[in-house]
């Protein structure tokens, strides 16, 4: 099935959901409401034609500045089995920066998901440990935001798991000699 038949049988089940779409070089994207998104993805796994099996990736886009909703949540969709590929974004406003959780329909969702938290700040409802895993518990802000500072007041500022490996290795370095 090519991705131009893969939008239009979307637009056919959630005409109210799709917002707009387009297809170049036979790579489509489309760009729906986040409200319906679990719904969306779950008809994309699991309808037998479509059967998107493998969530390639996860990540999310920040316009501050050009546009609201601030951010896309960007899903990219693969079928192994039929060989055919598709981008699902969703826009989510910087009030409320939340989105369902897909964790439970892809196990790859569960880091995608965490890693886009970490760094967006966007939070996924119904993930089962939604919690920092790229930066460390005790880090402020979210680094992929347009708006978090490049250089920050607290540059110099040691976070706690970094100094508790650096005095580690020095005890154990001591006791080594």
């Amino acid at each position: 099935m090519n991705p131009v038949e893969i939008i239009k049988r979307i637009r056919d089940k959630f005409s109210d959901e799709v917002l707009w779409f387009i297809c170049f070089r036979d790579e489509c994207s489309i760009v729906v409401k986040k409200e319906k998104i679990k719904d969306i993805l779950s008809h994309l796994k699991n309808t037998p034609e479509l059967e998107f099996d493998y969530l390639i990736d996860l990540t999310a886009v920040d316009y501050l500045g050009f546009r609201e909703p601030r951010f896309d949540v960007v899903y990219y969709l693969m079928s192994i089995k039929h060989k055919h590929r598709i981008r699902v974004k969703a826009q989510v406003p910087e009030q409320g920066c939340c989105i369902d959780s897909v964790a439970d329909l892809w196990a790859t969702a569960n880091w995608f998901e965490r890693e886009c938290y970490d760094m967006f700040g966007i939070e996924f409802t119904g993930h089962p440990d939604l919690r920092r895993i790229l930066m460390p518990e005790d880090w402020n802000g979210f680094p992929l935001r347009k708006d978090y500072p490049v250089k920050s007041e607290l540059a110099d500022k040691e976070w706690g798991i970094y100094k508790e490996l650096k005095e580690s290795a020095k005890a154990w370095k001591e006791n080594a000699k």
